[in-house]
């Protein structure tokens, strides 16, 4: 029997997981990578960045383990297309990543174990390829929005984790619009610092109990 199926994506208090005008060159668009800022002096994170430095944290132990857990990544293309240019070599996934696309492209192997998989027979299919690879390592869905909704809506994820930032960001993607409003998250974790509060949720269908 394979994994969890996962969520991990930082948002604003005002729900938004990347600012406006998003593109290549562009990543998470005007203001975006504030949302991110937690991030940048965590060691793990900056180990997989091919950065040095850093430091140890609660923050830290949570990134950690979700590399560890993770044996597979699903992305949609525009993700892909806005990281490709600013990943290291090696990628920081380290494992295989299937990306959702409509246009037909052969595999692309990077070093660390990443191979970019690009999937043109939708979501259910490139999760069942994900699945393989990760065998009974857990499967995540990296983003963007439009592909974590996917997946919810289809009922498909099993937790998500917000690592939600104290920073209003007033305009761009959010994460829950368009949402089946009969997916219930019942809170399993909360982490709490002085830069970020990690929530994680397990996710089922049906309301939640009291609605």
């Amino acid at each position: 029997m394979g994994g969890r199926v996962f969520v991990s994506i930082g948002m604003s208090l005002d729900g938004y997981v990347a600012g406006p005008n998003a593109r290549p060159g562009n990543p998470l668009g005007d203001g975006g990578m504030k949302i991110h800022r937690w991030l940048y002096e965590v060691e793990a994170w900056r180990e997989r960045q091919s950065l040095g430095g850093g430091g140890r944290s609660a923050s830290g132990e949570i990134v950690e383990e979700n590399f560890a857990r993770a044996g597979a990544y699903v992305m949609g293309r525009r993700m892909f297309d806005e990281g490709e240019a600013d990943w290291p070599d090696p990628p920081p996934f380290r494992a295989p990543v299937f990306v959702l696309t409509h246009t037909p492209r052969g595999p692309w192997e990077r070093g660390g174990g990443t191979t970019f998989h690009f999937v043109t027979h939708g979501a259910h299919e490139a999760l069942e390829q994900a699945r393989e690879a990760a065998g009974e390592k857990d499967v995540q869905i990296a983003g963007g929005a439009e592909t974590v909704r996917q997946y919810l809506n289809a009922g498909l994820v099993d937790e998500l984790e917000v690592h939600l930032a104290p920073l209003v960001l007033g305009s761009g993607v959010r994460l829950l619009d368009g949402v089946d409003p009969e997916i219930a998250l019942a809170p399993e974790r909360t982490v709490g610092t002085g830069e970020v509060t990690h929530i994680r949720y397990r996710v089922s269908r049906g309301r939640a109990p009291g609605h």
